[in-house]
């Protein structure tokens, strides 16, 4: 299995739905910023959608929040 530690915010408020099998799943995007900033001097920020199934949607869900 792949691992990714990614630093950033939620752009979203979580909210918990099921499949019609009544599987718990959530998604959300998460903003991180990059560690250099473009031509501009403006930062460079890349949004990284995700999707998390069963126990780890509820504890997401629960301990998460947007910001």
């Amino acid at each position: 299995m792949n691992k990714a530690l990614l630093v950033g915010r939620l752009t979203i408020k979580l909210e918990l739905r099921y499949t019609n099998s009544n599987i718990p799943y959530t998604r959300f995007s998460v903003a991180v910023d990059r560690g250099v900033n473009n031509n501009n001097g403006e930062k460079i920020t890349d949004f990284i959608n995700i999707v998390v199934w069963r126990k780890q949607a509820e504890t997401v869900c629960q301990y998460l929040n947007k910001g």
